[in-house]
């Protein structure tokens, strides 16, 4: 399947059949407008490395660094968009593999900022492979979905039964210091996920949705005094995963709580989510970052450098 293929189907999303025109300045998926990156994995000569790397503006990674002083064999790539935020008619795919064995984490150089839009949207596709005993960390920062923004995001992984993903999707509510109407004035937020074995079989799948109007977004149990959100998947083994669960307890204080998180189960013997929602990104991310600290120190045998738990 073609790259123009593969954001095609997404076209076809019941939620993006209001959003179909096309921009005046330039034809959705126009030349400029399709971003691609590809990042592979593999063990070489007893090191974890960037084998793979092929990119196409606004997306770019430059190579893979080795700064993590605690874990100084994980190869470390970031993700760098020159174009400034996410436009209408925007479409970008990023593919990123982990060979056999192999290590690696990516993640973003900012925030993930989806501008205003008068017409269509905007798309991204991913597709996550871990091979067997591989392991990868998959971080992006937050995503900020402006007012009158249109965006859905579409993510495929395969990870093998002995590998470990930690995968996550954080978002902000818009930019509420900026202006009171940006908290949720979004048009259209649409984030899925979808998870398999090597072998093809799903293993569970999961669609965040958020749509203009829908007045739910503030009901309690939802995002009520809340204006930052974190998902966080971990794809792992059942005896690490029961750990993991142990030695993470859930935050859930009275009064006036900045943040509160908890762990669930996934289906079928997939591993665990985090789900946590905080009054500013920080607080959320402080939960992420515990739940990320227990997660490599229970697959890897490796904890997190020291100011990645105190800033």
């Amino acid at each position: 399947m073609t790259l123009h293929d593969q954001l095609a189907r997404l076209d076809a999303a019941r939620e993006l059949r209001g959003f179909q025109t096309q921009p005046a300045q330039m034809r959705a998926a126009g030349p400029g407008k399709v971003g691609e990156l590809r990042l592979g994995f593999s063990m070489r000569h007893g090191r974890s490395v960037l084998h793979d790397l092929y990119r196409v503006a606004p997306l770019l990674v430059q190579q893979a660094l080795y700064w993590d002083e605690a874990m100084p064999e994980l190869p470390i790539c970031a993700i760098i968009s020159v174009g400034g935020g996410v436009l209408q008619g925007d479409r970008y795919h990023i593919a990123i593999s982990v060979e056999e064995g192999a290590c690696a984490q990516v993640t973003s150089q900012s925030a993930n900022r989806i501008h205003w839009m008068d017409a269509n949207y905007a798309s991204q596709h991913q597709v996550v492979t871990v091979g067997p005993g591989a392991y990868l960390e998959y971080l992006p920062d937050f995503t900020i979905p402006y007012r009158g923004s249109r965006f859905i995001n579409r993510t495929e992984i395969t990870v093998a039964p002995d590998a470990t993903l930690l995968y996550g999707e954080m978002v902000l509510a818009g930019r509420k210091h900026h202006h009171a109407e940006e908290r949720f004035g979004l048009d259209l937020l649409s984030m899925a996920v979808s998870v398999r074995r090597p072998d093809g079989r799903k293993i569970f799948a999961e669609k965040l949705l958020i749509e203009k109007g829908v007045g739910m977004i503030d009901h309690p149990a939802v995002m009520r005094g809340f204006d930052a959100f974190a998902n966080i998947l971990c794809v792992t083994p059942p005896e690490i995963a029961a750990r993991i669960k142990e030695r993470f307890g859930t935050n859930f204080e009275t009064g006036a709580p900045r943040a509160i998180s908890g762990v669930s189960r996934l289906p079928n013997g997939a591993g665990l989510m985090l789900r946590a929602a905080g009054t500013e990104s920080y607080d959320v991310r402080q939960e992420v970052r515990r739940f990320w600290r227990i997660v490599r120190e229970e697959a890897r045998g490796r904890t997190l450098p020291p100011e990645f738990l105190t800033r």
